[in-house]
């Protein structure tokens, strides 16, 4: 039989889905062409907050690579514009003139930004945050400029501005409502949530009305006026005072839409245009009964109905969705759903703890869950949205209802898990409609043992991501077999059963004895190690536990370390070495530079060059000329070679800079004093930047101290190795010391707790920021307590080039004959 040709005209992620879903039900019926405007194939415009944070890439967000549009036979046209619908002779033309004929048109054109109509708005700098291209150029931005206002404090617009902060620019929240997010919060969980952005430095003008865009004599916006003749400074402006639906082309080809384009293009249950029912249409683009969605659960519910009528079974009606909010800004937790804020013919319990951060509000009628409101705490908001779309009522368990599904007695699973309590019916991923019975079904019979492959094999958790922790729990459970309580024990190496934890948990318990495990070798026989000498993978990490856990009373075994830290140098390719000194904050002297120079002349070293963490690299150094090198240098060792802390890279800061809010290079030099002999699970890099437009790139490293005019941001947890990651913000400090004291305990927690070769970013996704939070910020004697064991075991650590003898460096590898 003769294929039906499908053109689909947008390629989002509601369209795409229903391409997925037609698939899937009728894989050979049409012969399907796709027109996208954007060169990207379908990606998840719900990440791309996360890219604007650094959280994730472009590539990550990729839900349907070009390979599935080829697998598939689909004929895909990226970066094309349909400009006309010919419905009489059915066909589609693109703006290059590519056309296409159809048998069936599926319209999904999704949204545009409204963009406020105010003298000003098409200056340079001005921009929506829609697609790849607007997150691109706020990225870049970001890099150049300061100053960013936000228009719009809704969902989309805190997003943007919390990216942008991350980014280093000074952000101002610009919102013409009482509160922010009006359409999902009440007024107490909206002022709770910006009490905790302006915590991490946003910025808000509540109930300001813009007025006019000013730009500068280049025609770039340089400043935001309002109707009150204030004026705000902007170098950039992000438009995110909501979308209206795309029905351009849809108007243009005479189908019915809601308020002359404003409201939709109309359609049926089963998603036929009213005009034509050989068109479809799906997305934020689609009115039914009168609403246009704008979040993607609903949208993913229309492109499974509309797959069964395109695939002509005829069967499934699309009535209509309840929806639920989330944001995604990380360490924010908040919930919305229903009828949250309340009526004159409803009831409402509330729990407020404004000092805790977390309030909740449930609204009842006639005994049924009409809505809820939660912030700070949203453990049970899937639960709480499963009894809204039930209707069922919840007179019996009223009394219960706010604290949470584990504390209704008819569950049997009290003090268990939520996965555990979960029916195998219930909905664990609302945005793609994936049931707990489908995912663990999935892991059982797939064999499923990572998150990555759960949402690649059932979709859940691959949307918007706020049931990742509840799909966790299910991998837990499900992969360990009839729902184990503890995932598989992953040992530390070949020689031993026990874990990196069980090792260090057993370094640091003292027996009634007082005897404590002071040595590697001591180590292996109290616990039994399969291989008496361990090998090289358990010594080193062995040997850390140690001396980071009894410092000044365990023995270093430099034979436990790796060949770097055994020659107190970096190997290179063709087995010479290299040798970076230590330059306190980056800062040299001219005295340092000739000494730096005769060596290379005396020793005939090939490369000099300036590191990434601004320090000179002597490459190509002899191994039995280390000695000697370093000494007609006279300089601190780097430690670059070692798990260590290796550089603190500062800009100029207030001392020269004309942005410079602080002296950052005096504090870069303050901390690299107090911390340079530091040894840690893995290398640790520091950066000090002197004003937010961060020049020394503090956002992506292990700690980084940015300067502003009331002191300094403290950012930890970042990475710029294979996989970049941006740091955390952690905390606001006034003066120099707190910065002092507060690094050294987030370096100290890191050195106690991690495992052996365990960056800080990945010892914070580990345990969990709040953990850390709650050891340093929230426990003021715990944190000094954490400075003070640091600075005790930091105290009279040798420079191992300066100190043979203290160090224990065996000298013999130096010689000649034996190097």
């Amino acid at each position: 039989m003769k294929k039906m040709k499908l053109v689909m005209v947008g390629n989002g992620m509601a369209g795409v889905r229903t391409l997925e879903e037609l698939l899937k039900i009728a894989p050979d019926l049409y012969d399907i062409t796709v027109f996208g405007a954007e060169p990207h194939p379908n990606y998840n415009r719900i990440l791309l907050s996360p890219v604007l944070a650094g959280e994730q890439t472009v590539d990550e967000i990729i839900l349907n690579p070009l390979d599935w549009y080829a697998e598939h036979g689909i004929a895909l046209h990226l970066g094309k514009k349909v400009t006309e619908i010919d419905r009489v002779k059915r066909i589609v033309r693109a703006s290059d003139g590519t056309e296409a004929e159809y048998d069936r048109l599926l319209i999904a054109t999704g949204s545009n930004p409204f963009i406020l109509p105010v003298p000003g708005k098409d200056l340079e700098g001005v921009i929506a945050y829609r697609d790849i291209a607007d997150t691109n150029t706020m990225i870049q931005t970001a890099e150049k400029y300061r100053h960013a206002v936000v228009i719009g404090g809704g969902l989309l617009g805190l997003e943007a501005a919390n990216g942008l902060m991350l980014r280093g620019m000074q952000v101002t929240v610009v919102h013409i409502m009482p509160w922010l997010m009006e359409r999902q919060l009440d007024d107490v969980a909206g002022r709770l949530l910006q009490k905790s952005l302006e915590d991490r430095g946003l910025k808000f003008l509540i109930g300001a009305q813009t007025e006019q865009l000013i730009g500068d004599k280049d025609g770039r916006v340089m400043a935001v006026r309002f109707k009150d003749g204030q004026e705000i400074p902007a170098d950039l402006v992000v438009m995110a005072a909501g979308i209206r639906p795309n029905t351009e082309l849809a108007l243009k080809a005479g189908l019915h839409c809601f308020n002359d384009g404003r409201g939709g293009i109309v359609v049926t249950d089963t998603l036929q245009t009213v005009t034509d029912p050989r068109i479809y249409s799906v997305g934020e683009c689609a009115a039914h009964r009168g609403i246009a969605y704008g979040l993607v659960a609903p949208l993913f519910e229309q492109g499974k109905v509309c797959a069964t009528h395109l695939a002509q079974f005829g069967i499934g009606r699309y009535t209509g969705s309840l929806t639920s909010t989330k944001l995604k800004v990380t360490g924010i937790d908040l919930f919305s759903a229903g009828e949250f804020m309340g009526g004159t013919d409803t009831e409402e319990i509330v729990m407020s703890d404004p000092f805790g951060g977390v309030y909740k509000k449930l609204v009842i009628k006639d005994d049924k869950l009409v809505g809820a409101c939660l912030y700070g705490d949203t453990v049970d908001g899937s639960w709480y949205f499963k009894l809204l779309r039930e209707g069922r009522s919840v007179a019996d368990i009223r009394d219960k209802l706010m604290f949470g599904e584990s504390n209704i007695g008819d569950t049997g699973h009290e003090g268990h898990s939520k996965a555990a309590a979960m029916a195998d019916s219930d909905e664990v991923c609302g945005c793609n409609g994936v049931t707990k019975g489908a995912i663990c079904k999935a892991i059982k019979e797939k064999g499923l043992f990572t998150l990555e492959e759960v949402k690649k094999h059932t979709k859940a958790s691959a949307s918007c991501g706020s049931c990742t922790g509840l799909v966790e729990q299910l991998l837990m459970f499900t992969a360990g077999g009839d729902y184990s309580a503890a995932p598989t024990k992953k040992a530390m190496c070949g020689c031993t059963d026990y874990s990196h934890a069980e090792v260090r948990e057993a370094i640091r318990t003292v027996p009634s004895d007082g005897s404590k495990l002071l040595t590697v070798d001591g180590v292996y026989k109290a616990l039994n190690w399969r291989t008496p000498n361990g090998c090289s993978s358990c010594r080193p990490a062995v040997n850390y536990y140690l001396i980071s856990t009894w410092p000044k009373e365990a023995r270093d075994d430099p034979q436990s370390r790796f060949i770097n830290e055994r020659s107190h140098a970096n190997i290179q390719k063709d087995g010479t070495y290299s040798v970076i000194p230590r330059m306190w904050g980056g800062e040299t002297t001219a005295s340092e530079l000739r000494r730096l120079a005769d060596a290379v002349d005396k020793y005939k070293i090939p490369t000099v060059k300036v590191t990434g963490g601004q320090r000179i690299d002597l490459l190509g150094v002899k191994k039995e000329d280390l000695p000697a090198v370093w000494k007609d240098i006279g300089m601190p060792s780097g430690h670059a070679y070692a798990k260590a802390l290796r550089t603190v890279k500062t800009c100029v800061g207030s001392e020269w800079c004309r942005f410079g809010t602080q002296d950052s290079t005096q504090m870069g030099k303050d901390l690299e004093r107090a911390m340079w002999r530091m040894y840690a699970p893995h290398k640790v890099k520091f950066a000090v930047s002197g004003c937010p437009r961060n020049c020394a790139e503090a956002g992506i490293k292990d700690v980084g101290i940015i300067g502003v005019d009331s002191g300094w941001e403290m950012y930890v947890a970042g990475n710029g190795g294979i996989k970049t990651e941006v740091a955390h913000f952690f905390v606001k400090l006034k003066t120099p010391e707190e910065v002092l004291e507060y690094t050294g305990a987030f370096c100290q927690l890191y050195r106690e707790e991690g495992w052996y070769l365990e960056r800080t970013v990945h010892y914070v996704n580990r345990v969990g920021l709040d953990y850390v939070k709650k050891k340093i910020l929230d426990d003021a004697e715990g944190r000094k307590a954490l400075w003070e064991r640091l600075q005790f075991a930091l105290d009279g650590e040798p420079d191992p080039w300066f100190e043979f003898d203290k160090a224990e460096v065996d000298k013999r590898q130096f010689d000649a004959l034996n190097a």
